[in-house]
């Protein structure tokens, strides 16, 4: 089985280019969907022991659609974690990184927590001044696998497409950590 993968690029901007930003993906788009859902990032118990190792801690993120039917109370939560992106000389436009994905329903976030991770946000989220910069990811919806049928390549091209289009309005570019 081979692995899956993710490609990305990031970039931020600040609030009052928002709707430039969302002008130009409508007048180059066929279609769209709304899309909503809420991600909790958390990281494991001994990350910061890990960070004084030497040793970037693997993430655990938990992803819930918020946009479908049935997206109440116990519906399913997708689970997953990146690992170290490839290195800049293999893929140099985009970020490239191995891509873990399970399926989790009923209580995700007391599963992530016996796999030894921990909420990372213990206070209540500060409002965001109106000069914050906003981040942002163009990224793969779905996890990529490798293969003839679909190279890796196209993923990265369709990427690229969306920093060509954004280009002079969102700064899009590879991000490894």
């Amino acid at each position: 089985m081979s692995t899956l993968y993710e490609v990305a690029l990031y970039g931020e901007f600040f609030a009052r280019d928002l709707k430039p930003i969302l002008n130009r993906l409508i007048l180059h788009s066929e279609s769209a969907t709304r899309m909503h859902s809420r991600e909790v990032v958390f990281e494991p118990l001994d990350a910061q022991m890990q960070r004084d190792q030497g040793v970037e801690p693997v993430f655990l993120r938990c992803r819930k659609e918020l946009a479908e039917p049935g997206s109440g109370c116990g519906s399913t939560r997708i689970m997953y974690s990146y690992l170290k992106a490839e290195s800049v000389r293999q893929h140099p436009e985009a970020t490239v990184r191995p891509w873990a994905t399970c399926h989790v329903s009923e209580d995700a976030l007391s599963f992530a927590s016996a796999l030894g991770y921990v909420d990372q946000r213990t206070q209540k989220p500060i409002p965001a001044h109106a000069d914050t910069l906003w981040e942002v990811e163009v990224r793969t919806a779905n996890p990529v696998r490798n293969t003839q049928e679909t190279p890796l390549s196209q993923s990265i091209d369709a990427v690229l497409e969306v920093q060509l289009l954004m280009k002079g309005l969102l700064d899009l570019r590879r991000q490894d950590a």
